[in-house]
């Protein structure tokens, strides 16, 4: 029986896919690599200054982060690789998803951007605990140390953002909303219902009420809501959103005052991703598995 083709995108220079064929497939951080199937691949190598992984729910935003550079951002302070499923994830990315999560050691966050919508937390759900429908292949198909890092919902206010630039919330939005409350705390945990956790430098803090925030608000919104959005660097920092400035928020090449686009996109993540690192980085770190990861010296 053949498999469906694999649909998922990943991007990154520290990560090289060994196949079965003898072949290789090397990420860009500039560029989108497709996913091979699981059954393709002999090996992983992943370089030793990886940081981070970021798994993110829409293509769009994926090139947007490519077409930066997002990898290895001159924001973070790690280098990463960042994971599309294009929307619902195909079976590959999800294996793949779920390698990164059980061999790579916990000092290196697997985080997760998806849209502050029912079908968002949706996907989140599909990556971090995998869909009823394949139940049975849960442990090769979950991701359970995925971290949700945003879009919530409830920040966007912070960032400037009016209830008039949101989308209403639909019939179909607010059923499949209701169904999730109703679920089991193992697929869509109380935070998720509830009390949603953003981390930030070595501690985690509440911050926002998910689902039920966006039953109450009868609106919901796409990631890109935060490039469209115009927000004082001095508000990001102030709002907790932002790590100490002092780490870099002095040597940026653009004015602070009025940040937008890809920026700031660049700069909501970046702080996330700085403050899931930090946090990570008091673990103690794991040796990889064997005969799964491969880990490339640094090049000289």
């Amino acid at each position: 029986m053949s498999r469906a083709s694999s649909k998922g995108l990943f991007a990154g220079s520290g990560l090289i896919i060994c196949l079965r064929s003898g072949g290789t497939v090397t990420g860009n951080d500039y560029d989108s690599t497709l996913i091979p199937c699981n059954a393709e691949i002999e090996t992983l190598v992943i370089r030793q200054d990886i940081a981070f992984v970021l798994v993110v729910e829409k293509e769009a935003v994926f090139q947007t982060l490519c077409r930066i550079g997002f990898p290895r951002h001159e924001l973070l302070i790690g280098s990463g690789i960042i994971v599309t499923g294009k929307g619902y994830p195909d079976v590959a990315t999800r294996e793949l998803v779920n390698t990164f999560s059980n061999e790579l050691p916990d000092s290196i966050p697997i985080l997760a951007l998806v849209d502050a919508d029912p079908h968002g937390i949706e996907i989140l759900s599909v990556f971090k605990y995998g869909s009823s429908a394949m139940s049975h292949q849960k442990d090769t198909l979950s991701a359970p140390r995925m971290q949700w890092i945003g879009v919530f919902a409830s920040e966007l206010r912070s960032f400037g953002v009016s209830e008039q630039d949101l989308i209403p919330l639909t019939k179909l939005d607010h059923k499949k909303a209701m169904s999730m409350l109703r679920r089991a705390d193992d697929s869509m945990p109380l935070p998720w219902k509830f009390v949603a956790f953003l981390a930030h430098r070595n501690y985690l803090k509440p911050a926002m009420r998910e689902l039920s925030h966006i039953l109450h608000s009868r609106c919901k919104a796409e990631i890109e809501i935060i490039s469209n959005a115009a927000v004082p660097l001095g508000r990001l920092h102030q709002e907790g959103v932002l790590n100490d400035e002092n780490d870099w928020a002095y040597d940026l090449a653009f004015e602070p005052a009025a940040i937008t686009g890809s920026t700031l996109l660049a700069v909501y993540l970046a702080s996330k991703i700085n403050a899931a690192m930090n946090a990570a980085r008091t673990v103690i770190a794991l040796p990889l598995g064997e005969g799964t990861f491969l880990k490339e010296e640094p090049s000289i």
